[in-house]
């Protein structure tokens, strides 16, 4: 997901390994299009048209195509030029080279882009957990979002209810409660990257954006709908699977079982220079 002396630990752009078939692998799945579908409506109700939105960790342009189909003015951002090459390429394909920008930069480095003033900000499946100075893009948003505007972050959460059931019915405890590890897990991203994931708790990020930024709402995205990996239970299943779809709209935002769900999505409110929101 340009190599810097800020991240001389990792593999120069993990991602740039699954690129090709991100789209194959979640984008385009049941479980991705499940999950996907509660947090474009969120989209949609934060963004409108005319407005201009900062994208962290873009991916493949899905999510920042969506929005610039609706008139809203993107610049996607990446630290993987694999991941950044597919977004602009499905940008020319769509049309919408005069709405979204692309720019290879860590989330950390988000400060560097001076002269920049954006109507709010967004961060879609997991960016977030692959951030290890969250309080450099924090500081980072809060001069580059306008006073008022609209931070939308969604995360693996650091408790899944699917996770922990799946793997103790499968023995292996070890995965079932790799989220609980002090310090993360490293994961393997394709086959010669790896990649150190934390899993932050809604509070912990809470805390890292205040003051400039207040809490405004939390949803669960996949409390009843499984993990990403269960795409193969997903297709032998389908019924089951638009049954937890409906079911995760009704209890996506259930205090203490939203905190169960795959990720979690989170609305926070850019203060206003008197510390109101």
């Amino acid at each position: 997901m340009n190599l810097s002396a800020a991240h001389p630990q990792f593999f120069p752009a993990p991602f740039d390994a699954v690129a090709d078939r991100y789209d194959e692998t979640f984008t385009s799945s049941s479980i991705g299009r499940a999950q996907r579908a509660p947090v474009w409506k969120e989209l949609a109700k934060a963004f409108r048209s005319g407005d201009r939105v900062l994208e962290i960790g873009c991916g493949t342009g899905v999510d920042g195509c969506f929005l610039a189909e609706r008139g809203v003015e993107v610049l996607a951002c990446d630290p993987s030029s694999q991941m950044i090459e597919v977004t602009a390429r499905r940008v020319r394909q769509s049309g919408l080279e005069g709405l979204v920008r692309t720019r290879v930069l860590y989330a950390e480095e988000i400060s560097t882009l001076s002269g920049e003033l954006f109507d709010g900000a967004f961060s879609n499946f997991g960016a977030l957990n692959c951030v290890h100075r969250l309080g450099d893009l924090a500081r980072g948003l809060a001069r580059l979002v306008r006073p008022g505007g609209t931070l939308l972050l969604c995360w693996m959460g650091p408790c899944c209810l699917w996770e922990i059931a799946w793997y103790l019915s499968h023995g292996n405890k070890d995965k079932a409660f790799r989220r609980f590890r002090q310090g993360g897990v490293r994961a393997r991203i394709g086959d010669e990257a790896f990649l150190d994931i934390q899993y932050p708790s809604v509070r912990f990020l809470v805390r890292t954006f205040a003051p400039e930024f207040r809490l405004k709402s939390v949803h669960g995205i996949g409390v009843t709908i499984p993990p990403s990996y269960l795409e193969s239970w997903a297709h032998r299943h389908p019924h089951l699977l638009k049954l937890c779809g409906l079911t995760d709209s009704m209890v996506a935002g259930w205090p203490g079982l939203r905190a169960l769900a795959d990720h979690v999505l989170v609305r926070l409110q850019r203060a206003s220079l008197g510390g109101q929101p």
